[in-house]
């Protein structure tokens, strides 16, 4: 676990150095925004990270890879590319990516959560694939990325936008970092304005979620969930943002029996 910390630490530095602006706050030396919500969260994601992708197998009965697989699709992420995947968590959407990409592509796969970043990297050394070399992990603040304008083909954010504590900054971020007619793929909980979808979901936090999720000592962190998705935005509203935020183009597609969204956008 050293190594892998170790790595993490090495690759976030370099690409705080390799940024070049001094636009980020410092705590220590990890590049991450240093606000009371913003810790609150990070601590949060820190917690849950040894039995994240237990739980989302088990909430979603494993068709959580199968959003997450289209999520990637939308991105046209394609060989050879540089992508980001960022709020990446323990990896899913990383490892999708670096098939797509190939060994010739990149990714870039940030976090502020120290803790999930190695519990991503443990992952990728279990189930060594030779294109997972192009995977860099990286700590980092989804408001002020360490990266030069226009620097990707594509991104990726899995179930991270909705718990950014500035959205509109962190749309104007990803738009930043994207080339000129690429696209970023977006995959949340959708905040359904049907009536019986938003119960639906709300029954099934409450009722199925929440006491699984204390099973795992987790009963709190998990009660955080039906908060964040009713302070979140619907699909219309991210369109809109994504659309203020500088994209040219802005569509939100309803999965998962309207219980999941996915907002594709193109610079």
């Amino acid at each position: 676990m050293s190594t892998i910390a170790a790595a993490i630490s090495v690759t976030a530095a370099a690409a705080a150095s390799s940024h070049g602006g001094g636009r980020r706050h410092r705590c220590g030396s990890v590049a991450v925004r240093c606000s009371s919500a913003a810790d609150e969260r990070q601590a949060l994601f820190s917690r849950i990270a040894p039995v994240y992708d237990q739980l989302n197998d088990v909430l979603s009965l494993g068709q959580h890879r199968t959003w997450k697989r289209i999520c990637v699709s939308w991105s046209m992420a394609k060989r050879g590319d540089r992508v980001l995947d960022l709020c990446c968590g323990s990896g899913d959407l990383a490892f999708l990516l670096s098939q797509k990409v190939g060994i010739d592509g990149e990714v870039m796969a940030v976090d502020f959560s120290r803790q999930q970043l190695q519990t991503a990297a443990s992952r990728r050394d279990q189930r060594w694939k030779s294109c997972y070399k192009n995977i860099k992990w990286i700590v980092g603040d989804a408001l002020d990325l360490p990266f030069p304008d226009r620097y990707f083909d594509a991104v990726t954010v899995g179930y991270g936008l909705r718990n950014v504590v500035d959205k509109p900054k962190a749309m104007r971020e990803i738009c930043r970092v994207l080339q000129p007619g690429s696209r970023a793929s977006i995959l949340d909980f959708n905040k359904s304005s049907l009536f019986f979808t938003a119960s639906l979901q709300s029954w099934a936090i409450d009722n199925v979620v929440v006491p699984l999720a204390s099973s795992y000592g987790l009963t709190e962190e998990y009660k955080y969930l039906k908060s964040s998705i009713s302070e979140y935005l619907t699909g219309k509203e991210l369109e809109k943002l994504a659309k203020e935020a500088g994209f040219s183009s802005a569509k939100h597609y309803e999965l998962g029996g309207g219980l999941m969204g996915d907002l594709v956008v193109t610079r």
